[in-house]
């Protein structure tokens, strides 16, 4: 199993980072929507999984709504679709995962499907949006999630003991939380002293709103991205499954690698916007 997850990992970071490295900024968004779509094949498949057309239509009916907010050239839709995904994070989703498995996919399943087609393409406008403003820009916000998970996973290991959400995810604890969120500190002060002040999120607010705030950020985005692994982890349970795919050999789908990304790009998008 390593062995495959390994080589999985060669294989996309031998087709990510030429893209976004050397290739125009047209191509990451290329490669973006086709990482979008096929977690929004996913998506669909957790919902029902019998319903294997009805998957593929799911995906392009994304895809057509991506294209459409594209097509209309209004950043004011695009601006929106944003705005309705973080407002969905900070308003509706505590409140689902706080019921741990108390739900039913079936009577969510009409909610789960709009709630698909407005946080997969506002994860996807979040992403270039980010890019646009620089690789390091994105690449910094997008660490800042690896960063969190890699502290959270092995503070858990060497001394969790208090279970941050039993029912949905029990391997995860608040220690180890604790342990990401610090680790993001860490991350965060390091692009602030090593780094253009510009070319970060974190650089950006540290300089024009102060430390604290910026911290504060950091602790926003932090949270959001276990909201997100949570979130996904509760969806595949209601759906009685491991993984949310097999598209990944060795990582199971496209979901279980993006999920944290999924409410904290659109938050970062829209942070990065307010300067």
């Amino acid at each position: 199993m390593l062995k495959t997850r390994i080589i999985t990992a060669l294989v996309l970071m031998a087709v990510l980072l030429p893209i976004l490295f050397l290739l125009p900024i047209v191509y990451a968004g290329a490669f973006f929507l086709v990482v979008l779509v096929a977690a929004a094949w996913e998506w669909s498949r957790l919902l029902a999984a019998e319903a294997k057309s009805a998957a593929w239509l799911y995906g392009l009916f994304c895809l057509a709504i991506i294209v459409f907010l594209l097509g209309v050239q209004n950043t004011d839709w695009q601006l929106a679709i944003l705005f309705l995904s973080v407002l969905f994070w900070f308003l509706v989703a505590p409140f689902i995962l706080a019921r741990g498995m108390n739900l039913s996919l079936d009577k969510l399943r009409p909610f789960y499907v709009v709630l698909g087609l407005i946080v997969l393409p506002a994860t996807w406008f979040a992403l270039v949006f980010l890019r646009e403003l620089g690789l390091i820009y994105l690449l910094s916000t997008l660490a800042l999630v690896w960063v969190a998970d890699i502290g959270a996973y092995f503070v858990g290991k060497a001394i969790g003991r208090h279970k941050l959400a039993v029912q949905i995810s029990p391997g995860k604890s608040i220690e180890g939380a604790v342990g990401g969120l610090l680790l993001c500190y860490g991350y965060a002060f390091l692009c602030v002293f090593y780094l253009p002040f510009e070319s970060t999120l974190f650089g950006a607010w540290a300089i024009r709103f102060g430390w604290i705030p910026m911290f504060l950020m950091v602790t926003v985005l932090n949270a959001f991205s276990i909201f997100g692994d949570l979130f996904e982890s509760q969806l595949k349970r209601l759906a009685g499954v491991k993984d949310s795919s097999h598209l990944l050999p060795g990582h199971g789908g496209v979901l279980d690698r993006v999920d944290a990304l999924i409410p904290t790009m659109p938050i970062a998008a829209l942070l990065a916007g307010l300067m």
